[in-house]
C-alpha cells in the first residue's frame, strides 16, 4: 500500500509539474502575442537563425525585383563600336612656295658715337651755360663760358712785355748801327762790334719770346670756353652756373652727328642667318612708330649664359628714339622656297620633329612617320627646311592619336 501510494504520489507530482509548465507556456503566448515559443526554443536560439534567413531572403528578392524592373523599363545599352573602324583624317599637300622670313627681337636704343665733352684748359668758375639736354649743336659752338678775369690781366701783361722787348731790340740795333760807322775810323774795335751784334740779336729774340708767351696766354684763355668738338645732339649735362670745374671734368655727353642705333638681342642661330645690311623696322616701346633700320654690324661675341649676340641696327634720328629706351624690331631675314604646314601637323618626340604622311599600300591608306627639319616660323604656318618636297599627303590634325602603320581614310583639306 505504501509502495502504491508512493507511486501514486510520484505520478501526481509529475502531473502537477506538467500542468505548471503548460500554464507557463500559455502565459508566454498571451504576453507576446506571437506564435508559441517554448523554453527550449528560447534557450537554443532557433528563432534568431530563422529570422536572419527570412531577412536575407527578403533582401535577395528585392534585388531581383529591381533588376527585373530595370531590364524591362531601362534604355537599351548602346553597343560599342567595332575595333576595325577606320578613322577619317584631314590631309594636305603643301607644295612649295616663297616665304619671306621675319625675325622678331627686342633691344635698346643707343648713340652710335657717345662723345663726352669736358674742360680742356685749366678750368675755373662757370659764368654761363649756353646749351641743355636735347639740343643740337654745331662744331666749335661755345657750350660753357668760364670766368677769365685773372687770365685777361695776364694776357695784358704779356702784351706789354712784348713792347718792352721790341724797345730793347730797337735800341740794340741803333747801338750796333752807330758802332759800325765808327769802326772804320778806328774808334771801336771789331770785338765791340761783335758784342753789340750779340746784344741786338738777344733783344730781337726776346721780342719773339714775348710774342710767343702772349699767344700762349691767348690760347689758354680761349680754352677756358668749352666748345663742341663736332656737330651732334646733347644727351646729358652735368654743369651749372657758378660751379667751379677743373681740367678734364666731363660736362656734357653728346651723340656725334646725332647718329642712333638699336641694339637687338638675337639668338646665335638668327644672328648667323641675318646678313649685314638686312632691312628692319623698329618700334620704340610706348609708341606705334615704325622706324626703318638697317643692320650695320654684328658683334663678334656671343653671351655664354644666354647664347645671344647683339645686332647693331642704324636708325635715323626721331623724337621717339631715346638712348637707353626699350623697343622691338622686325627683321627681314630673306626669303626661302619651301613647303609650309600648319603648326598642328608637326609633332615632336625625343627623336626630333616629324609629320605623318599618308601612303597607299594596295587598297589601303596607311600613315608613315617622316622626320623633318623646321625652318622659318611665320604667322600662318611653319616652313619645312628638309624632309618634304611638298607633294606628300600630310595629316593635319589628330596625329597624336595615330601610330605608324595605322589605316586611315584621307579627307582633302586646304594647305596654308
Amino acid at each position: 500500500m505504501r509502495g502504491r501510494e508512493a507511486r501514486d504520489g510520484g505520478s501526481s507530482d509529475r502531473g502537477q509539474g506538467l500542468v505548471a509548465r503548460m500554464n507557463y507556456e500559455a502565459k508566454m503566448i498571451d504576453l507576446s502575442g506571437s506564435p508559441s515559443v517554448t523554453v527550449s526554443e528560447v534557450e537554443t536560439g532557433q528563432p534568431d537563425r530563422k529570422r536572419k534567413l527570412w531577412i536575407a531572403g527578403g533582401i535577395l528578392g528585392a534585388l531581383l525585383a529591381i533588376g527585373a524592373w530595370m531590364l524591362s523599363h531601362g534604355e537599351e545599352e548602346t553597343a560599342f563600336a567595332p575595333r576595325d573602324v577606320i578613322p577619317s583624317v584631314t590631309v594636305v599637300s603643301p607644295g612649295s612656295g616663297t616665304v619671306a622670313g621675319i625675325v622678331n627681337a627686342t633691344g635698346t636704343f643707343a648713340a652710335v658715337r657717345r662723345t663726352p665733352v669736358g674742360v680742356v684748359g685749366e678750368g675755373g668758375r662757370v659764368v654761363a651755360v649756353n646749351v641743355d639736354r636735347g639740343q643740337w649743336v654745331r662744331a666749335g659752338q661755345v657750350l660753357v663760358v668760364i670766368d677769365r678775369s685773372v687770365q685777361t690781366q695776364q694776357a695784358q701783361s704779356s702784351a706789354a712785355s712784348i713792347e718792352v722787348a721790341k724797345a730793347d731790340a730797337k735800341l740794340a740795333q741803333a747801338n750796333l748801327d752807330r758802332a759800325t760807322q765808327l769802326v772804320d775810323r778806328g774808334f771801336i774795335s771789331r770785338a765791340e762790334i761783335d758784342r753789340l751784334t750779340a746784344v741786338r740779336d738777344s733783344a730781337t729774340a726776346r721780342v719773339r719770346v714775348s710774342e710767343a708767351q702772349y699767344r700762349e696766354l691767348l690760347a689758354r684763355n680761349a680754352r677756358l670756353n668749352v666748345v663742341a668738338p663736332a656737330a651732334g645732339l646733347i644727351l646729358d649735362r652735368t654743369v651749372e652756373v657758378g660751379q667751379v670745374i677743373g681740367s678734364g671734368t666731363a660736362l656734357f655727353t653728346m651723340a656725334r652727328d646725332g647718329q642712333m642705333e638699336f641694339l637687338a638681342q638675337l639668338g646665335e642661330t638668327d644672328l648667323a642667318a641675318i646678313p649685314v645690311g638686312a632691312t628692319a623696322e623698329v618700334t620704340p616701346v610706348g609708341t606705334t612708330a615704325r622706324i626703318p633700320a638697317r643692320l650695320r654690324v654684328k658683334d663678334p661675341v656671343i653671351n655664354e649664359q644666354t647664347r645671344q649676340g647683339v645686332g647693331r641696327f642704324s636708325v635715323p634720328y626721331s623724337q621717339d628714339v631715346r638712348p637707353g629706351g626699350f623697343g622691338s624690331v622686325s627683321i627681314n631675314s630673306g626669303s626661302v622656297v619651301a613647303p609650309k604646314l600648319p603648326e598642328s601637323a608637326i609633332l615632336s618626340d625625343d627623336k626630333g620633329s616629324f609629320v605623318y604622311v599618308v601612303e597607299t599600300k594596295g587598297e589601303d591608306s596607311v600613315v608613315a612617320r617622316r622626320d623633318v627639319t623646321i625652318g622659318l616660323v611665320t604667322d600662318d604656318g611653319i616652313t619645312i627646311a628638309s624632309g618634304l618636297n611638298g607633294t606628300e599627303r600630310i595629316v593635319v590634325r589628330a596625329g597624336g592619336f595615330l601610330s605608324p602603320g595605322d589605316k586611315v581614310k584621307p579627307v582633302a583639306g586646304q594647305a596654308p
